[in-house]
């Protein structure tokens, strides 16, 4: 064989392996699911099932469990009539705790299966836990598999906390998984608007500091605004008034373009933009803040 074949084959050997995607190529279509995806022979990801389509659909592709990560109530009556047990164990934007990780992780392991974990629209919070999930179950997932797991469904890399979690998450032990919670709530108690807007002054208070040292690391202010948004939605979500769903769309609006005033090497243009937006947010305040319940 000529050397210079010899010597491809050999660059070829030594070349490293591409990272295999995590969850099988398999992205079904099925009625009343969105983005939906097999991550597992025992674990699907997807979005929040949209009425009896949604759960039929579950019900057909075998699923005997649903955990739901997003904070709306989940709608156990039309899920048990196909069958199908609920799990609600909500988490943010800004990442899974640890101890709801090894929930998460105890739930998928001894409760019947195949399980289907969702958040809304099944591409952010939903795919995280289900990569949180793998990572805990699976001692040959890797950190890198989660992340091409994550770009695979669609999660969006502005949200930094839950693209940190691969590579911050601590494997767990059996004894601790064993020592888990076990209640596995078909309902949990979700975040009132009082809680709602304390995440909103958190996050406020974190841009404040960052303003006022001339923002030193931009590109996180940009994942803190970006969290403003999520806060913003959630609390539309929840029942208020339409002056008050009104105004909050609005501090959507100015925390996007915080968002991407922060994304460019253009400090002035993130001042006024900051402004805008905690001017609407201190409207609010002093409109509402003192009703919330």
């Amino acid at each position: 064989m000529p050397r210079r074949s010899l010597l491809l084959l050999f660059l070829l050997g030594c070349a490293p392996e591409p990272v295999p995607v995590a969850a099988t190529p398999e992205a079904p279509e099925a009625a009343g699911v969105h983005n939906l995806h097999r991550v597992s022979p025992n674990l699907w990801s997807g979005s929040s099932p949209e009425g009896n389509a949604g759960f039929a659909s579950l019900q057909s592709l075998g699923i005997k469990t649903v955990i739901s990560v997003d904070g709306a109530a989940p709608v156990i009556a039309i899920a048990a009539k196909y069958g199908l047990r609920y799990v609600h164990l909500p988490v943010g934007y800004d990442g899974i705790p640890h101890k709801r990780a090894l929930e998460m992780a105890k739930a998928v392991r001894d409760l019947p299966g195949p399980v289907y974990v969702h958040c809304h629209h099944g591409k952010h919070r939903g795919p995280a836990a289900a990569a949180v999930i793998r990572l805990c179950l699976d001692p040959d997932f890797t950190p890198e598999q989660a992340e091409a797991w994550m770009k695979q469904a669609g999660t969006d890399p502005r949200y930094t906390g839950l693209f940190e979690l691969p590579k911050t998450l601590k494997r767990p032990t059996k004894a601790e998984l064993d020592a888990a919670p076990a209640d596995f709530p078909a309902v949990a108690r979700v975040a009132d608007l009082t809680r709602v807007m304390v995440a909103v002054d958190e996050t406020w208070d974190k841009l404040k500091a960052a303003k006022a040292a001339n923002w030193p690391e931009p590109a996180k202010s940009a994942g803190d605004a970006v969290l403003l948004i999520e806060h913003y939605r959630e609390a539309k979500r929840l029942p208020q008034s339409a002056e008050f769903t009104k105004l909050l769309a609005a501090a959507e609006t100015e925390a996007g373009t915080l968002e991407w005033a922060l994304r460019r090497p253009d400090a002035k243009s993130a001042d006024a933009a900051f402004a805008a937006s905690h001017a609407i947010c201190n409207r609010c305040h002093g409109e509402f803040r003192d009703r919330a319940k």
